[in-house]
């Protein structure tokens, strides 16, 4: 009988993954992976040269400024509402907060079409919010890039909200109050104790909804003109390019739009696990 040396005897099993794990990885590959993966593909089938050329394309850099600039000074928008009605969420009691709390998510469930739809009849000349601007501003909102600013800051407004509410709530009373004891007035307390605790939760919110913004279609090109150099965004150009047989063109600006998704993502974890840190600092001290 042949013996089997103790430090074979000793050496760990080959264990295979769980099955949880094998399905994470199976749907993710699936459902997200594969289809980023052949975007990319697909984008690498076109030359350098023309990939350049219809990535730095005048009708692409113009959507580019127009997506990314208005997502930017919608976010910043967001940035400061969002923080004032976490804060009356939060903070105030007053009738009918439990169904403006329900109604801050309606964004996320209302479809956008009917978003972009109901927006443009209401900024529209003659509607309810857009005859009052034209007749004593002159300004006109649908159809324009001012539209297109309303709808992205109507559908990126939760993100901010619901990024700081819990932040806030998790704040400290003792914190204000010791803040007063020490002689500080309200506005010092909020802008030396209680802003900088909430301040990555704010630039999180910021982020995502920057990204939720540029990315979006269904409302805004329901709202605006859709003409070139004028109020076109990224995602409507793709689409007139897939409609023009131009699939070489949209895939590129596709793929621009998938690499800036991909750095977009980047930062908001960076500014997240920041976050994170910085709280757990301030805890400490």
């Amino acid at each position: 009988m042949v013996s089997v040396p103790s430090r074979l005897r000793r050496l760990p099993r080959l264990k295979l993954p769980s099955w949880s794990w094998r399905i994470t990885w199976t749907y993710l590959g699936l459902i997200l992976f594969l289809p980023l993966i052949g975007m990319f593909l697909k984008a690498g089938q076109v030359s350098p040269p023309e990939f350049w050329a219809a990535a730095t394309s005048p009708e692409a850099v113009a959507s580019y400024k127009v997506s990314f600039g208005v997502a930017f000074v919608a976010s910043l928008i967001n940035g400061f509402f969002g923080l004032v009605v976490a804060w009356a969420l939060i903070r105030c009691r007053f009738p009918g907060q439990r169904l403006l709390d329900a109604l801050i998510d309606l964004p996320f469930a209302l479809p956008t079409a009917v978003a972009g739809l109901a927006l443009s009849y209401v900024y529209s000349e003659e509607g309810w919010m857009g005859k009052p601007l034209y007749d004593l501003f002159g300004l006109k909102v649908s159809f324009t890039i001012y539209g297109v600013a309303v709808a992205m800051v109507f559908i990126s407004l939760p993100f901010v909200v619901r990024t700081v509410e819990p932040v806030l709530r998790s704040l400290e009373k003792e914190q204000e109050e010791a803040s007063a004891c020490l002689g500080a007035n309200q506005l010092q307390t909020f802008f030396l104790v209680i802003l900088p605790q909430l301040f990555p939760a704010i630039l999180a919110g910021i982020a995502q909804g920057f990204s939720r913004a540029v990315g979006e279609y269904g409302s805004v090109v329901m709202i605006a003109s859709n003409v070139p150099f004028k109020d076109l965004i990224t995602p409507t150009l793709i689409i007139q390019k897939l409609e023009e047989y131009d699939f070489n063109s949209a895939t590129v600006i596709g793929s621009v739009m998938l690499l800036f998704s991909l750095v977009s993502l980047a930062v908001i974890n960076f500014i997240q696990v920041w976050g994170q840190r910085y709280q757990g600092s301030e805890s400490a001290n």
